[in-house]
C-alpha cells in the first residue's frame, strides 16, 4: 500500500525495514538516538531496536568512521550518520584511506559493507559548514560508491539497497527536501526495487538534455516545465548514482538531444558537471548540436544564509543557460 510521506520520513521507513531484515545492521552518530538525529532521520529506532543497534556517540567523525571499520571487520553492517555535510572532513582520512581501501588491500578477501549517510547542499540557512556539497571529493575517489536520492521513493528503497550492499557507499541526502512529500510504496519487496546504479528519465523529452541530482532535480523538473511553455521538450535525467555513473542511459539521451546542460549545486571548477561534459564530449561529439553547459554554485565557500538564494542554481539560471545552447 502506497503512502503519501515526506523524504525524510521515507529515509525513517528504509532504515527500519534494513534493521528488521538483518539484526547486524547498526546505526551511529551524533544524537541519532534519544534525539533521532537532528532531522529526525533516525527517530524513534533506538526506542524499538536498543541501545545496542542505534548508537549514540562522541562529536567525533573519525572515531565514527574508524568504528564502523572495525564493526564492518567483525560482521556488522554498520550506518554512520554525519550529523552536516561540512562535519565529513575530520572523518575524511578515514574515508579514504581505511574505507575505500580495505577490499583491494586484502586482494578481496575484506569487504566494508558501510553506509555513510550525508546530509548535504543548502537551502535550509544554516550556519557555516552546514551547507556543503562535498560529493566530488568522494565520487573522485576509487572503492567508493556514491548515490543520492532525490524523492521520497527512492530515499525508501536506495537506502534499503545501499546497506545490502558489499561495498561501502556514501550516501548523500539533499537535506532542504527532506519535508518534501511523494508517493512511496512501503510494501514493496526490495528486489523490485529500481537498480540503485541506474540513472532515471525523470522527464522525457527530446530537444535538450537536463542532467541532475539530489536537491537539483526538482529544479530541473521545474525548468522543464517552464520551457514546455515555449515549445522546448527537455529531457531531464536524475543521475541517482555518481560513482559509478550511469553513462549509457545519459548518452543514448544527448544523441537523441543533441544538447547537454549540467546543473549542481557544488562549485563548479572540478565538479561532477566537469566530468559529465568531458564524458559526454568525448562519446557524443558527433552528435552535439552545441557545447555541454553548465548550471553550478560559484567558486566561492559557500555564504551566508541570507544570500545563499542567490548562490544557488535556480530556475532562471537553468533556462538562460538552456537558451545560451539553443543560441549556438
Amino acid at each position: 500500500m502506497s503512502e503519501i510521506i515526506t523524504l525524510g520520513k521515507a529515509l525513517n521507513h528504509g532504515l527500519r525495514r534494513a534493521m528488521e531484515n538483518d539484526p547486524k545492521v547498526v546505526i551511529m552518530g551524533e544524537d541519532v538516538g534519544k534525539l533521532g538525529g537532528v532531522f529526525r532521520i533516525t527517530d524513534a529506532l533506538q526506542k524499538d531496536f536498543g541501545e545496542n543497534r542505534v548508537i549514540d556517540t562522541p562529536l567525533a567523525e573519525a572515531g565514527i568512521v574508524g568504528t564502523a571499520v572495525g564493526l564492518a571487520i567483525r560482521g556488522f553492517r554498520p550506518v554512520c550518520e554525519i550529523q552536516f555535510d561540512g562535519f565529513v572532513f575530520p572523518a575524511y582520512n578515514q574515508i579514504v584511506a581505511q574505507v575505500a581501501k580495505m577490499h583491494y588491500r586484502s586482494k578481496g578477501k575484506v569487504r566494508l559493507p558501510i553506509v555513510i549517510r550525508i546530509p548535504y547542499g543548502g537551502g535550509i540557512g544554516a550556519v557555516e559548514h552546514h551547507s556543503e556539497s562535498p560529493e566530488a571529493y568522494f565520487a573522485h575517489t576509487p572503492g567508493l560508491k556514491v548515490v543520492t536520492c532525490s524523492n521520497p521513493a527512492d530515499a525508501f528503497s536506495m537506502i534499503q539497497q545501499a546497506i545490502a550492499s558489499d561495498d561501502p557507499v556514501v550516501f548523500f541526502e539533499p537535506k532542504r527536501r527532506y519535508w518534501e512529500k511523494g508517493e512511496v510504496d512501503l510494501s514493496a519487496p526490495l528486489s523490485g526495487a529500481f537498480p540503485l546504479h541506474a540513472a532515471r528519465v525523470a522527464r522525457p523529452g527530446s530537444d535538450a538534455t537536463l542532467l541532475a541530482y539530489g536537491p537539483m532535480v526538482r529544479v530541473a523538473l521545474d525548468a522543464a516545465t517552464a520551457a514546455a511553455e515555449d515549445g522546448r521538450e527537455l529531457e531531464v535525467i536524475d543521475l541517482r548514482t555518481l560513482s559509478p555513473v550511469d553513462y549509457p542511459v545519459i548518452f543514448e539521451s544527448v544523441r537523441r538531444t543533441g544538447r547537454a546542460v549540467v546543473v549542481h549545486e557544488a562549485p563548479g571548477n572540478l565538479g561532477m558537471g566537469s566530468e559529465l561534459a568531458a564524458r559526454i564530449t568525448e562519446e557524443c561529439f558527433y552528435s552535439l548540436e552545441a557545447p555541454v553547459l553548465r548550471v553550478t554554485g560559484y567558486d566561492i565557500p559557500y555564504p551566508a544564509a541570507r544570500v545563499e538564494e542567490e548562490y544557488l542554481p535556480d530556475l532562471d539560471r537553468v533556462l538562460d543557460t538552456v537558451d545560451r545552447s539553443f543560441g549556438w
